[in-house]
């Protein structure tokens, strides 16, 4: 008998005694993981139950690939890890699973002098180890796919929340989607802007989410076209966190909302940044990103109804209500070039005046007439303000 015969032999009377032996080995692991583990002693009994198959099916296919001359490489996702339901995935990180399959071996080895026929201990060793290898290098896999389909699936969710905010229903459903990616942050900011160009979409998101991450805010992104829409949460301070975002957009404006209570009231901080992003190329000068609110008098200009309606309440009505000299002295400063001297000529009083009431205008409407893009946003509310008079 040559040695190859020999070692078929030895190889044969070891398969003997595994498989007599296997039945034991369960009950050891799982009393060695009860021991060694403390996250296994803290498990739900069910979830230690399925952990027993998960060690008994790792034996028995250790046994099998043994008995089978180590020939093949073992299925493990199939034989050994899909005996347990994907719920045990999301309970059991990987470095637990390496622990548990480093005390399951160890369980082996300590009778491995038992459990190999004579002059089998360091081939039985040898495919201990090799085996070993395979599972880890298969527990490493099956945690991967899993990763893969759950991120596949967490883009998709957060595709679908952007997408209820930009449609404005922002209903009970749409919070069901946030609450499964864990989104629980508050105040939430919008902000629009481009796609990088020859860029692919997920890569721009992806970014986003590292570079949020970095600086410790949350956010849900969705590109439509060549459009990103960012869902900002828990920033304190939103310009930071949208200097942070438009570093990874591209070219273009880069428009952010006003910042709201929660996600229920998103959709009034998206509808200003998408209506602001359109607006801004009549601002080519704007700051990169720039705030909807500073876009007032462009989102009005291109037919904005919510920018239309603020102009005339918060800026137009507040004038109107301190009386006919106000407005008078404000559309007669501007048509005048912002002149002070020539308004107080034309007006008939003193320049001092003319300053008191431009300083009323804004006190009562947070815009300085002196300030070039303050006195175009005020000439639009003062013609806005007109047109609701006129159709009074």
């Amino acid at each position: 008998m040559d040695n190859g015969d020999d070692l078929d032999l030895i190889r044969a009377r070891t398969t003997e005694r595994l498989e007599k032996a296997m039945g034991t080995f369960g009950t050891a692991a799982l009393a060695s993981m009860e021991d060694q583990l403390p996250w296994f002693r803290r498990m739900p009994a069910d979830q230690r139950s399925w952990i027993g198959l998960v060690a008994q099916a790792g034996i028995a296919a250790f046994v099998e690939y043994f008995k089978n001359g180590e020939q093949t490489r073992p299925a493990i996702a199939g034989e050994v890890f899909g005996t347990a339901p994907r719920e045990l995935l999301r309970s059991i990180k990987l470095r637990h699973t390496i622990d548990m399959v480093r005390v399951i071996i160890d369980v082996v080895e300590t009778r491995l002098d038992d459990l190999a026929a004579p002059g089998g201990a360091a081939q039985l060793r040898e495919a201990i180890l090799r085996y070993t290898r395979d599972v880890a290098f298969g527990a490493a896999q099956v945690y991967a796919q899993a990763a893969e389909t759950r991120a596949a699936w967490d883009a998709r969710l957060e595709a679908l929340v952007v997408n209820a905010v930009l449609r404005g229903e922002v209903d009970d459903g749409m919070h069901s989607w946030a609450a499964a990616l864990g989104w629980t942050s508050k105040p939430v900011t919008v902000v629009a802007g481009q796609t990088p160009e020859d860029e692919d979409p997920e890569v721009t998101i992806d970014q986003m989410q590292l570079a949020a991450r970095r600086a410790r805010v949350d956010v849900l992104a969705g590109v439509q076209g060549r459009r990103v829409v960012v869902i900002v949460g828990g920033a304190a301070d939103p310009m930071s966190a949208a200097k942070i975002i438009s570093a990874k957009c591209g070219p273009g404006p880069v428009v952010v909302g006003p910042s709201v209570a929660d996600l229920y009231e998103s959709t009034l901080s998206a509808r200003a940044a998408m209506a602001g992003l359109r607006a801004a190329a009549g601002w080519p000068d704007a700051p990169r990103p720039v705030h909807a609110h500073d876009l007032l008098p462009e989102r009005a200009l291109d037919g904005d109804d919510a920018a239309r309606a603020y102009l005339v309440d918060e800026v137009y009505t507040p004038m109107l209500s301190a009386g006919a000299p106000l407005l008078d002295t404000l559309t007669t400063y501007l048509e005048q070039g912002s002149s002070l001297e020539a308004t107080a000529r034309l007006l008939f009083v003193h320049p001092n005046t003319v300053r008191y009431r431009l300083r009323r205008v804004t006190e009562l409407t947070g815009l300085a007439p002196a300030d070039g893009r303050n006195a175009f946003t005020l000439r639009i509310a003062l013609v806005l303000g007109r047109f609701g008079a006129r159709t009074a």
